[in-house]
Formats: structure tokens, sequence, C-alpha cells
């Protein structure tokens, strides 16, 4: 077996465009917009009241059922959803099993000499510290997993905010077009009223509708599966903190993780 011990290197975590959100929702307006194009008038389809209702409206009673704070934290997230910090779950288990190996055979205090490399993982940077603290495994299993609860709880806020987004944003839109369906009404008697009334009416469900199902739902799906993604490797980090809390056998701690890595993604690393 190949000694790691002397020459274990934390990787850092990349942050990377997400291709997939990025060129599915492009791609989505990309063929709205052509589809525009090519039918001619292109300008028809902008009108600042259909917007304002739209997009002002669902951002104020999406406010009202949370809060400011829900807002602003859902906005910096869903942001995550484009730039996401990125690791392979088989490259972080492979990292702790040579953490735990070093564990193992110089002492949980040798890890002191690490923790410059894990500050990019808070996560793991807690569970190594606890360690070297000499707090008990159970405690430190216990700890970890409130922060893990504590965070999914988190994102579920976040992706509830999108979901309700997508809720309301058509709901603005058909009462926009009963507000231009009522200005049309009322005024029959004058034919220049008519067009733009209409256009408020018919452009406010179109609007509703694209931002429902090209935005809001798609980055409350993304954004659900980034954090299955990120509760994953914080799980895996918590495993190793606490095996390392218990002296463990690192090839126990290797099955442990195992379990719960999707089959692609096991390691063998004393193999």
């Amino acid at each position: 077996m190949i000694d790691h011990e002397s020459h274990i290197r934390i990787s850092p975590v990349r942050t990377t465009v997400d291709a997939a959100t990025v060129i599915g929702i492009t791609c989505g307006f990309a063929m709205i917009i052509a589809a525009i194009v090519l039918g001619g008038s292109p300008e028809s389809f902008i009108n600042p009241p259909s917007i304002l209702i739209v997009i002002g409206g669902t951002l104020a009673i999406t406010t009202a059922c949370f809060s400011i704070e829900d807002m602003a934290r859902t906005l910096k997230i869903a942001g995550r959803t484009v730039f996401h910090r990125s690791r392979e779950p088989s490259e972080a288990a492979t990292q702790v099993l040579q953490i735990a190996e070093i564990a193992r055979k110089k002492g949980v205090l040798t890890l002191q000499n690490i923790m410059g490399s894990t500050e990019n993982e808070p996560f793991l940077n807690k569970g190594i510290l606890m360690v070297v603290d000499g707090i008990p495994g159970e405690e430190i299993e216990a700890i970890l997993t409130r922060d893990i609860q504590a965070t999914m709880q988190r994102h579920v806020q976040s992706t509830n905010v999108l979901r309700k987004m997508g809720d309301f944003a058509p709901a603005m839109g058909l009462i926009g077009t009963l507000i231009g369906l009522v200005q049309m009404l009322g005024n029959l008697d004058d034919p220049k009223t008519i067009g733009p009334s209409m256009a408020v009416a018919l452009l406010t469900t179109f609007y509703g509708a694209v931002l429902a199902n090209m935005v809001f739902l798609p980055l409350a799906a993304k954004l659900e599966k980034n954090s299955q993604e990120e509760t994953l490797i914080n799980s895996v980090y918590m495993m190793a903190a606490t095996s390392i809390g218990h002296q463990e056998n690192p090839r126990r701690l290797e099955m442990l993780i195992n379990s719960v890595l999707p089959p692609a993604h096991r390691v063998h690393y004393f193999d």
C-alpha cells in the first residue's frame, strides 16, 4: 500500500459555471426570442405595465409570505446554482481517508499540521478542529449532525421561496390579464385604448408563464439538487470526524463512507 501521509493535499473547492443551468435557461429564452422575431413585431412583446405587474407583484407577494432576509438569502443562494462550488464525493472520501490514516498512525494531534489546508472546507475544518481538541466522537457527531440539518433547512427555505415565486408569477399574470380586460371593456368607445389594454391582458399572462416555468421553478429544482450533493459531502466529512474521534480503523471508515456514496463514486483506497 502506498504511504499517503507524506504527500497529503486537500484539493481546493472548485467554483465552476453550471453549464446545464446556463445552457438550459439560455436556450429556452433563445427559442422564445427566435419565435417572436420570426413572427415579426418583437417590440410588441415589450410592455412596461405588464412587466411591473408580474415581476413587481411576484416579488412583493412572495416577500409578504416570507421575509426580506429570506428573499435576500434566496437570491444569494440562487446565484450559486450558476456559479457552483463543486467537489466530487469520491475525491472528498479519498481525502478524509488520508486524514484518518494519518491520525491512526501518528495521533490526532498531528492533524493540526493540515488545518490550514482545510480552510476552504469549513465543515471539514470544524470537524478536524473538534477532533484535535479532544471532543468525544459522540459529541462531534451530534454537533455536525445539527449543522447539516440547519444547512438543509436553510436550503429548503430558499427552495420554498423560489417555488412560491413560481406559483405567484402565473397568478400575477392572470391578475394583469383581468386588469387589461377591464380597461378594454371600460373604453370600448375609444378604439385607441383597446390595443394597449389587450396587450396588458395577454402579455402579463405570457410574462408570468415564462418566469415561472423558465426561471423560478428550474432554479428551485437545481437548488434542491445542489443541496443534496452538499449534504452528501458533509455527511462524508461528519463520518470521518466521528470515526477519527472514536479512534476507529480507517478501513471501517471506508466501508461506512461507501455505504452512503452512489456506486459510481465509491472508493477503494485500501485495495
